[in-house]
């Protein structure tokens, strides 16, 4: 069912009941000002509710047809009872004279429209529940997205300082392993540089022990 014709049934049942209700405190009524601005209050109310009838008509027509004929069923029960408060309007506005017809007709025709008004109240009821258990999810829901989005946020930073930990974990690593480069090539040199000197060293010890065996040579010969 359109939600937009949904709005308009509830606002005419409304407007139904707050017919019926200023109908009903007319009849008390024993003419005068009270009465006038009473008659006059009630016309509003069947202009707006009239009003709120052509355009749950219209939107009825722009439904899909599996649902336009169950919507279009309800409007001439809406338009009968909207007739009634007409009849009770015109006797209302003849003032005193027809007090008794006001109460007849609440007792006759009007009593149908309390009955339907009582019905209509009973499905607003129904409704209202369900639209307020519906808003009451959706408060929730919002809620929860709420605290997701929270979290989420709060995920995020947390990820963030972590992602800026690890570059700077990242940067000591190069720099740690830029100097292992650097110590493994010192060291590789001194190595080298050690080899060498060895070879040095081994080479002079060979030349002074030549050299001493050529002395002790001559020197046994002699």
């Amino acid at each position: 069912m359109s939600e937009l014709f949904d709005n308009y049934e509830r606002q005419y049942c409304e407007a139904s009941a707050s017919l019926a209700c200023k109908c009903t405190d007319a009849a008390a009524l024993q003419g005068g000002e009270k009465l006038k601005q009473r008659a006059a209050e009630i016309k509003a109310g069947i202009d707006a509710a009239e009003a709120l009838i052509r355009k749950m008509d219209l939107e009825a027509r722009n439904l899909q047809p599996s649902v336009r004929a169950g919507i279009l069923a309800k409007l001439p029960e809406y338009k009968l009872d909207l007739n009634n408060f007409k009849g009770a309007l015109k006797r209302i506005s003849n003032g005193n004279a027809l007090h008794g017809s006001i109460e007849e007709d609440l007792e006759s025709g009007l009593a149908d429209t309390l009955e339907v008004s009582a019905d209509q109240k009973s499905r607003l009821r129904g409704r209202i529940e369900r639209q307020n258990q519906t808003t009451d999810r959706l408060r929730d829901s919002q809620r929860i997205m709420r605290e997701t989005e929270d979290r989420g946020v709060s995920i995020l930073h947390d990820l963030h300082q972590q992602r800026e930990y690890l570059l700077i974990g990242h940067n000591k690593l190069d720099t740690i392993d830029n100097n292992l480069v650097k110590s493994r090539r010192i060291i590789g040199a001194m190595v080298r540089r050690m080899d060498r000197d060895r070879w040095i060293i081994s080479l002079i010890i060979t030349l002074l022990v030549l050299a001493i065996l050529v002395i002790l040579y001559f020197k046994f010969v002699n």
